[in-house]
C-alpha cells in the first residue's frame, strides 16, 4: 500500500517562529515512517515561504533556511492542483499531497490565516478550520462567545488603536471597572508573548503600549488568583477531554520564558484538585470546544479561583508539541503515546475532509 504524502507546514511570520520549529521537529520524528511520507514547507520569519527536502535535525536551530536546496513554493489554491508549485529556476513544478500539517503557532498560522488557503485548495489538513482558529486567536472574541454560552471567563475590556490618543482616560476608566492588578494581552497573540502584569495605572499604560506592539487590539482582564490548570480535547462530532495538567510555574505568571525558554515549570499530570472539580473542568472544556466550532484538537486552559470558582482563559487550536509542552503530556497520560497521537490526527483529518462544520 502506498504512503500517504503528508506536508508539515512550520515556521511562520509570528513571534512564536521559534517554538514552531520544534513543534514541528518532534511531530515529523513522531510520524509513523511505514505510513507517511514526508515533505516540509518552512516559512520564513519575513513570510518567504521554502520547500524544504533537507535533513529534519536542521529545523529547529533554524539552520534549514541556509540549505542550498530549499526553493520557492507556495499552496495553489487551486482544488485542480491540491498541493504545492514549486519554482526552480524560472520553471514550476506540482507536488501533491493527501494532508496537510499546519504546524504554525500563532499570527499567519494559527488564525485561520492558512486554514483559508487550504480550505480554498481543497486540501485536508489537520486542526480546527479557519472561523474556529480566528475566533479562538483573537481573545475578545473568544470572550464574547463563551459568555454567549454562559461559560465565565475572567472580566475584561478591550481597546483598539482609535482609544489610543485617549490612553489616559481609558485606562483610568478600565482601572477603576476592574481594579489592579490587571493582565494586558495583545488579542492575537500565543505563547504569553506581549502579556505584562500591570500594578498601577502607569505600568497599565505601559503594558498597554507594548501590547499594541503586537498587535491593533488590546485585551485587559482582571487578575484571577488561583491555580492555572490545562485540558486536551481531541475530536470532531464527540470529543473527548483528558485529564486536567497543572501549571506549578516559578515566574509570577506562566509565561514565554517559563514555556520555552529555561524550563521553570513543574507539570502536574493529575492536577492537585479534587475529583469533582476535575468532571466539572473536563465538561467545561468539551463544552467550550463545541460552542467556539473546534475540531480536530485543542488545549483548554482554566484558572481555579481560591474561592472555588472555575474560570476559562483560553482555548489554543494549535498547541505546542515541544518536549514540555503540555497537549501531548496530557494525551499520553490517557494511553496516547506520541507517534499514536499524531498518527490519529491525521488520520481523523483524513476521514472528515469532506464534511462542513
Amino acid at each position: 500500500m502506498s504512503k500517504i504524502k503528508v506536508l508539515v507546514i512550520f515556521g511562520g511570520a509570528s513571534s512564536e517562529h521559534d517554538i514552531s520549529l520544534i513543534s514541528a521537529t518532534n511531530v515529523i520524528e513522531n510520524m509513523p515512517k511505514d505510513k507517511y511520507q514526508v515533505s516540509c514547507v518552512g516559512i520564513t520569519k519575513k513570510g518567504r515561504w521554502l520547500y524544504y527536502p533537507g535533513d529534519i535535525s536542521n529545523i529547529a536551530s533554524g539552520e534549514w533556511e541556509k540549505d542550498s536546496d530549499c526553493t520557492s513554493a507556495v499552496i495553489s489554491p487551486d482544488p485542480l492542483h491540491k498541493g504545492l508549485i514549486i519554482i526552480e529556476n524560472g520553471e514550476a513544478t506540482f507536488k501533491k499531497f493527501d494532508v496537510v500539517f499546519p504546524v504554525l503557532h500563532g499570527k499567519n498560522g494559527e488564525d485561520g490565516t492558512i486554514q483559508g488557503l487550504l480550505d480554498l485548495a481543497r486540501i485536508p489538513y489537520v486542526g480546527c478550520g479557519l472561523l474556529a482558529s480566528a475566533s479562538c486567536m483573537d481573545k475578545a472574541h473568544t470572550h464574547s462567545i463563551l459568555e454567549y454560552n454562559n461559560i465565565k471567563t475572567a472580566r475584561w475590556r478591550m481597546l483598539t488603536h482609535r482609544n489610543i490618543n485617549h490612553l489616559d482616560k481609558e485606562c483610568k476608566s478600565i482601572a477603576d471597572e476592574l481594579g489592579f492588578p490587571l493582565f494586558v494581552k495583545p488579542a492575537n497573540s500565543g505563547s504569553s508573548i506581549g502579556i505584562n502584569k500591570a500594578e498601577d495605572i502607569n505600568s497599565l499604560k505601559e503594558a498597554v503600549k507594548i501590547a499594541f506592539s503586537h498587535d491593533n487590539k488590546v485585551v485587559i482582564e482582571e487578575f484571577i488568583s488561583g491555580r492555572e490548570l490545562e485540558v486536551a480535547v481531541f475530536g470532531y462530532d464527540n470529543p473527548f477531554a483528558s485529564f486536567v495538567g497543572e501549571i506549578g510555574k516559578s515566574n509570577d505568571f506562566y509565561d514565554y520564558e517559563s514555556k520555552y525558554i529555561n524550563n521553570s515549570v513543574n507539570l502536574h499530570i493529575p492536577a492537585r484538585i479534587s475529583d469533582d472539580n476535575v468532571k466539572k473542568i473536563r465538561e467545561t472544556a468539551i463544552e467550550a470546544y463545541k460552542a467556539m466550532g473546534c475540531k480536530g484538537l485543542a488545549r483548554v486552559d482554566f484558572f481555579l479561583t481560591d474561592d472555588g470558582e472555575i474560570i476559562l482563559n483560553e482555548i489554543n487550536t494549535m498547541p505546542g508539541f515541544t518536549a514540555i509542552s503540555m497537549y501531548p503530556k496530557l494525551m499520553e497520560d490517557l494511553g496516547m503515546t506520541y507517534s499514536y497521537l499524531i498518527d490519529k490526527l491525521i488520520e481523523q483529518a483524513i476521514d472528515n475532509a469532506d464534511r462542513n462544520y
